[in-house]
């Protein structure tokens, strides 16, 4: 055999064994793996037939012919065994398992809690006339205070009240109102919009508070509203979310966007009163700061928490449970 044919043998061991190869990756069964093993291997097998190569090759080609079959026989050895493991073991599952049976059930998930007590709050507002908006969770300080009727230097813009992002004039938004102010700046009156969703302010966690948890806004502009369309709307709002056993509640208070001001108490059959969240009526200086006529339009704006709202449906004690992520607490609620 010529330098040529010493070429051509080591390129028919390199294609044997690749198609050999091939054979046992594709053998289905641990019988089809040993009968691709004796055709490669075997005494009569492809390996022996190629031995048959060094007899022929030139003096100089036979080194490189002897590694080319060396590597045929350990790469194939190797891979025989590695396939009759992966057979044996599937086998071996087969076995064990009556694969007529018919498969395990999946486990139905539900609806996070707050989700739920959401969808409610938003169906009831809808019945009420409400349309649903949103805004964006990371405010400039313009929206978050300033057309909110909360100027530099008041307390309620402090670093310790709020979460400031590093380096620029942004903070997490403190509040839904700011989508009010959103809404206002995009729509002219007349308007009845909600706006559920996070907010977050740097709180003490404990049962009561977190520094993360949801609000749910709710905003009306018109000719002529008064603060008894409001606690008509409150009225309507919390008997068609509880009941109308509920009994309802505003004691005077004070927010620099609203004026009058008064917090939501709401009492429940056979329990106290509880506070949900705050209200009153539009101050004519964010009508002012978002371009709309005061001395034509009146509204009224209310917040509420989702938490609270979720705690006192569902009966949680711990406010802390709607983020603990703990299965077993969110299947009782499913």
């Amino acid at each position: 055999m010529n330098g040529a044919g010493g070429i051509d043998a080591l390129v028919a061991v390199a294609a044997a064994k690749d198609e050999c190869r091939q054979r046992m990756l594709d053998a289905p069964t641990a019988e089809a793996l040993a009968s691709a093993r004796a055709a490669a291997l075997g005494r009569e097998g492809r390996l022996t037939a190629l031995m048959e190569l060094l007899k022929t090759a030139p003096r100089e080609q036979k080194p490189a012919l002897g590694v080319a079959l060396n590597a045929f026989k350990n790469e194939l050895t190797e891979l025989a065994a590695v396939r009759a493991t992966e057979l044996g073991s599937v086998a071996t599952v087969l076995a064990r398992q009556d694969v007529t049976l018919p498969a395990a059930a999946l486990e139905r998930g539900s609806l996070h809690p707050l989700t739920q007590t959401e969808r409610r709050v938003v169906q009831v507002l809808k019945g009420l006339g409400f349309s649903v908006t949103d805004g964006p969770e990371v405010e400039d300080e313009h929206h978050n205070f300033v057309a909110l009727n909360i100027p530099a230097g008041h307390p309620a813009r402090e670093p310790s009240d709020n979460f400031y992002l590093a380096g620029v004039p942004w903070l997490l938004r403190s509040q839904t109102s700011t989508v009010q102010i959103r809404t206002m700046e995009e729509k002219q009156p007349p308007l009845r919009v909600c706006a559920p969703g996070r907010v977050f302010r740097p709180d003490e966690v404990d049962a009561t508070h977190h520094y993360m948890f949801h609000q749910v806004e709710g905003l009306a502009v018109g000719e002529g509203l008064t603060m008894a369309d409001l606690k008509g709307t409150l009225l309507l709002f919390f008997r068609g979310l509880f009941g109308d056993d509920v009994e309802l509640r505003l004691r005077p208070s004070f927010f620099p966007f609203t004026e009058p001001s008064a917090e939501v108490d709401v009492r429940f059959p056979g329990r106290g009163w509880v506070e949900t969240g705050g209200c009153g009526m539009v101050d004519p200086a964010v009508f002012t700061a978002v371009g709309i006529d005061p001395e034509r339009w009146s509204g009224f704006a209310f917040g509420l928490g989702l938490e609270r709202l979720a705690m006192r449906h569902f009966a949680v004690p711990d406010i802390r449970h709607f983020t603990e992520n703990d299965v077993r607490f969110l299947r009782q609620l499913g």
